[in-house]
């Protein structure tokens, strides 16, 4: 079923992740948040006595916010207390490519602008400090007792807040999701550089941004770390206060998360009847109160060990299975074979010690009845293996075979996907996500232009199709990136082998050609074939070539968009000079039609009267339109059930409609409209209305914008639809 947006609920949680900040930090006496030059000079002008000031980051544009800073402070009472929330201009963000945001490039805040704002005319917009910088201004202020505060992700959303002489004592790749200004021109994965900034006494310093506590009384907070996880929403927004003590507070982010953690302490004490270790806690003032528990992680040890001697590790892992089998009652289920009575899904190394030669749980909040136990046990190695490299140690595979999850994996892995999506409202949250989230596919592609010339880096990577020339291509593997290549591109470049590494795949099929070893190739003529490289991690093979000689070779991205070979299907005597293929209507620049090439895809099922208004109206809008097919199979994994008229016969039909001027059968397994339009380059999509308001429609549109292209929503026709003719044609059978 299709997720509807909720734009007021979208727009509560966007409104609330940044006050996150300082949600956390008890108020002292009247609280008043600056956010605008204007609050600025009423606060200071007005005779208001306010306990606790919070200063936000619209003083990056002020010329001198030092003198700000000692304003404010001056005016508190003396027992007062100012928070300064500031970006920091050697945060790693920028580091790992994201853009100044005042001056929206590159580095201009590492190199301290020298290359902006040096002459008299160049316009202020605003500019981040260091922590150099700010405990100058600070001390400069007479601001005498002050302490920092590192934030991550970013002021916009601030989940990760530690105090500066308290360092992440767990693995942040798979607690942190960082944000960018620009993620388009990323090339590093922050997360992966958070622990060697601690190991090398950095973590601070290159925070992204920076919460500054100043007291006049000197009385600073306890508070070393605080996690907060608004995202969640009202009903599960939690903050997870570290203090000083050795205590840890959980307390509700909205009074609806209060029930929360009274199912917290009540699973605690299920899961001791049941012979688990928990950290003990207790109910205090609203708020779960544990102890704080100098120990690795489950998740850490596990690894360590790992990388130490992977058969301890593997005792260990099952261990740790046995006690996840251990939480509840199990029962037999006819469609995912055992099912808890009450699934602790949290029971993961992540949320857990490793305590005297066992492990001991924490935060187990969460309860799901009749869940899966192989959801759970998929949850302990995703995560487990999301907290480190194991590359070449062990494999995820391996152990999907160990816990029996292989064969039904996807099964497994769609049912946590969507408890993880309730759980982070990332269907609400969706498209400011694609907005704010790095692209892992830019990322990369970002990161190998760094590692070649401009000239290399287009042949091997952008214009794999150009100058072929006749050349026929081989395949170099034979996994998913080989499929996806051969699905949309098999037909239109012929592929004349497929060779693997992996002994394994030799002799078996794909797409009807056999796999085989990659020594074919030195019996090859060089002149007559192009390799086109199909493995994600492809450095290997590229050396592999080199060493036997071979130039001509290119990588295929299944998520990359391709200048491809023509498309576009024109009637003899139709095309240019130059003979691609382009018809005199798509180059005719006098052309009343509001868009060139036009796209639609649908299953066409039963062709009726609602189809042929749909192809009507969307011809009506363009010059050429392209009509895509589901294939059979397509619309079984979508349906669960076959077509009544075959996918050959459907296309057919549409092909005698004078309205489709290109028709094309989709391949099964492909990835929705972004897989149609990094094929077909269309300048926009068309669709029935009946899905204009859901987040996948919404974000598609999002992601058509973002490369220049639109969406348009016709309205269906009503009373008329294949499944209404299906039960129709059964009911008079």
């Amino acid at each position: 079923m299709e997720q509807k947006i909720d734009k007021e609920k979208e727009a509560a949680l966007l409104k609330e992740l940044p006050e996150a900040l300082t949600g956390w930090y008890p108020v002292i006496g009247v609280k008043r948040v600056l956010q605008s030059r204007e609050e600025l000079a009423d606060f200071l002008e007005g005779d208001e006595i306010c306990g606790t000031v919070l200063l936000t980051s619209f003083i990056e544009k002020e010329q001198d916010i030092g003198k700000i800073i000692e304003n404010v402070y001056a005016k508190l009472p003396a027992d007062g207390k100012m928070l300064l929330a500031l970006n920091n201009r050697l945060g790693i963000r920028y580091f790992c490519g994201d853009r100044d945001p005042y001056t929206e490039r590159n580095f201009d805040s590492v190199e301290d602008y020298r290359r902006v704002y040096s002459k008299e005319q160049d316009r202020f917009d605003g500019r981040l400090y260091s922590y150099a910088q700010i405990k100058e201004m600070l001390t400069d202020a007479g601001v005498h007792a002050f302490q920092f505060f590192s934030v991550f992700s970013d002021l916009s959303n601030p989940f990760l807040i530690y105090a500066e002489d308290y360092d992440p004592r767990e693995n942040l790749t798979t607690r942190a999701v960082p944000s960018y200004h620009y993620p388009d021109t990323v090339f590093l994965e922050e997360e992966f550089l958070y622990s060697g900034l601690i190991a090398n006494g950095l973590f601070h310093r290159m925070a992204n941004a920076f919460l500054v506590e100043c007291a006049r009384d000197g009385k600073l907070s306890d508070v070393q770390h605080v996690t907060a996880s608004v995202e969640r929403g009202h009903e599960n927004g939690i903050y997870t206060l570290i203090h000083r003590t050795g205590m840890v507070e959980k307390r509700a982010i909205y009074p609806e998360g209060r029930e929360r953690l009274r199912n917290l302490a009540e699973n605690t004490v299920a899961l001791q009847t049941r012979g688990i270790r928990v950290v003990e806690g207790s109910m205090r003032e609203d708020a779960y109160w544990m102890p704080y528990v100098e120990a690795p992680v489950g998740q850490v040890y596990l690894l360590d060990l790992l990388r130490k001697d992977k058969e301890a590790f593997l005792e260990a892992l099952d261990h740790f299975r046995d006690l996840i089998l251990q939480s509840s009652e199990i029962k037999e289920d006819e469609e995912y074979g055992q099912v808890f009575s009450k699934a602790y899904v949290d029971m993961v190394p992540l949320n857990s010690f490793y305590i005297d030669g066992e492990f001991v749980f924490f935060d187990q909040e969460f309860v799901l009845p009749d869940y899966p136990v192989k959801v759970v046990l998929y949850r302990m190695i995703c995560t487990l293996l999301a907290g480190g490299d194991v590359v070449g140690i062990i494999d995820s595979d391996e152990l999907y075979e160990r816990y029996g999850l292989k064969e039904e994996l996807k099964k497994w892995v769609g049912l946590e996907r969507e408890f993880m999506i309730r759980l982070r409202n990332e269907d609400q949250l969706r498209i400011y996500h694609e907005k704010i989230r790095r692209n892992d596919t830019v990322l990369n592609n970002n990161r190998q232009r760094l590692n070649f010339s401009e000239e290399e880096f287009r042949r091997r990577f952008v214009d794999i199709f150009h100058n072929l020339q006749g050349k026929k291509l081989i395949v170099f593997g034979s996994g998913r990136f080989a499929e996806h290549f051969m699905e949309w591109y098999g037909k239109d470049h012929p592929v004349a082998a497929i060779v693997d590494n992996n002994e394994k795949a030799w002799g078996k099929e794909l797409h009807g050609i056999k796999v085989t070893s990659p020594q074919m190739l030195s019996a090859v003529d060089r002149g007559e074939y192009r390799v086109v490289v199909c493995i994600k991690n492809y450095l290997s093979v590229m050396k592999q070539l080199q060493d036997m000689g071979i130039d001509d070779y290119v990588f295929y991205d299944m998520n990359k968009l391709y200048d491809t070979a023509p498309r576009i299907v024109v009637a003899a005597g139709t095309a240019d000079e130059a003979g691609n293929g382009i018809t005199a209507a798509l180059r005719n620049d006098a052309s009343e039609k509001k868009y060139h090439v036009g796209y639609v895809a649908g299953v066409f099922d039963m062709f009726h009267v609602g189809h042929l208004n749909l192809l009507k109206k969307a011809k009506s809008m363009c010059d050429y339109l392209i009509v895509g097919v589901v294939s059979d199979e397509g619309v079984y994994r979508q349906k669960q059930k076959y077509p009544m008229v075959s996918c050959a016969d459907r296309c057919e039909i549409i092909r005698a409609c004078r309205y489709a001027d290109q028709v094309e059968e989709l391949p099964p397994k492909y990835d929705g409209i972004r897989d149609a339009y990094r094929r077909y380059r269309f300048d926009v999509q068309f669709s029935g209305d009946d899905h204009s308001d859901s987040v996948e429609w919404q974000a598609t549109r999002e992601f058509l914008k973002k490369n220049g292209a639109d969406i348009v929503f016709f309205p269906y026709t009503q009373g008329v639809s294949s499944t209404m003719l299906r039960a129709k044609r059964e009911n008079m059978d």
